[in-house]
């Protein structure tokens, strides 16, 4: 590693921070509720905001990739962080507006901010794997750390961003033009960075379509491909829906701590899962964490207490968002390594798929159907991970074997 780039990979990681509060402020009650209250909606319709974010990444990931590499990474980074500064300040706008077409002017800032996650994420993961190209797994893994970091101080943060407005309305709008500043600055600062990308530039790359062409899909890799979208969904739901349920369901007042918790868990996930690798193969985590989250959630369902809320979020945060998608994208490209553009592209856009459509279908239900809604989407990855489990030598002996 060179050390001239040790500043460049603050600087990336420091992006994935405020992406920390950027994926997630959407799904704290607090300012559900605040926004809610300014456009005139139900606290559940912002979950249909939150789902836009996917729809973003969706419109943007088939192009992101190979731009990143036929551009350079810095003109990802760059476009990832504009667009995340508009989408984060125009949340700010969205609540100035109120009901005169606020929660539109959010849902389209959203999907602006879906194509800023993209481009980010195409161009930071290579990014710092070249950074550190001699542990590209810990250096993504990085990545995952800073955005638990930045969730696990979010409810603290709440505490110091929240104002009351002249009309007496309760308002976040300094955390998001905060956050959106912070992008700016960001974003100045990665066009000086230097970055170890230029011989990617060299490099040939095929699209997303022109990989699919020569793509052969056998049970197996369609089945890791639906795990993409099952795991999401599991933490997905909770991130943005659980607090909803502890707050309407259970009756707690502030559940925001749930936040702290869950960020929490995905840390000491991050540690630990890195750890047990080194004795247990990757391929167990995709059947075992998703049934640790299972038995979970319909714990948190049937007893509905406060105790449970808050175990419940540590575990998700562990077993639903600390590395499993990473963890099956890591086995897709072992299994598929002929193909590990094409199968690591189709498990992202499963995974936004999944943030479009079910975070859509949640902003209509109530709380206690998300629950059961994602307890069912859950138990579905479980079976996934099992049948993926018994294929594992097949799968191995055929990769072996290309």
């Amino acid at each position: 590693m060179n050390k001239k780039y040790l500043p460049s990979a603050l600087i990336l990681y420091l992006n994935y921070f405020i992406h920390g509060v950027g994926c997630s402020v959407l799904g704290q009650a607090v300012i559900k509720e605040a926004l809610a209250t300014s456009w005139g909606v139900e606290a559940m319709a912002i979950t249909a905001i939150s789902a836009a974010l996917g729809l973003g990444r969706l419109i943007a990931l088939p192009f992101a990739g190979p731009l990143s590499d036929k551009l350079g990474r810095r003109i990802s980074c760059a476009i990832g962080g504009a667009s995340y500064a508009i989408y984060l300040i125009g949340l700010a706008l969205a609540f100035n507006a109120g009901a005169n077409g606020g929660y539109q002017i959010a849902y389209i800032c959203a999907i602006l901010g879906g194509i800023a996650n993209s481009f980010l994420d195409t161009g930071i993961y290579p990014a710092v794997a070249e950074v550190f190209y001699s542990a590209p797994g810990v250096a993504t893994m990085g990545i995952k750390f800073f955005i638990a970091i930045s969730q696990m101080l979010l409810p603290f943060v709440l505490g110091i961003a929240v104002t009351t407005t002249a009309a007496g309305l309760v308002s976040y709008n300094p955390l998001f033009i905060g956050c959106g500043i912070g992008y700016i600055v960001l974003l100045v600062l990665i066009l000086f960075a230097p970055l170890p990308d230029s011989d990617a530039k060299k490099v040939k790359k095929e699209g997303l379509l022109e990989s699919l062409k020569k793509t052969h899909f056998s049970i197996e890799s369609i089945a890791m491909i639906l795990i993409g979208f099952t795991c999401t969904g599991t933490f997905q739901l909770w991130l943005n829906c659980a607090q909803n349920f502890a707050k309407e369901v259970v009756g707690w007042a502030d559940p925001s701590i749930m936040q702290t918790y869950y960020s929490m868990g995905t840390l000491l996930a991050l540690i630990v899962t890195a750890l047990l690798t080194r004795k247990i193969k990757d391929v167990r985590f995709i059947m075992v964490y998703p049934a640790i989250c299972l038995v979970t959630m319909i714990l948190v369902l049937i007893g509905k207490s406060q105790a449970l809320c808050i175990a419940g979020a540590f575990v998700i945060g562990w077993a639903g968002a600390g590395g499993l998608l990473q963890i099956a994208t890591s086995v897709c490209n072992m299994l598929f390594p002929k193909i590990k553009g094409t199968v690591t592209a189709l498990v992202m856009i499963a995974s936004s798929l999944c943030n479009y459509t079910i975070l859509t279908a949640a902003s209509k239900m109530t709380p206690s159907g998300v629950m059961t809604m994602n307890i069912v989407l859950t138990a579905v990855g479980v079976l996934l991970g099992v049948f993926v489990n018994l294929r594992y030598a097949k799968m191995v002996e055929l990769a072996s074997a290309e």
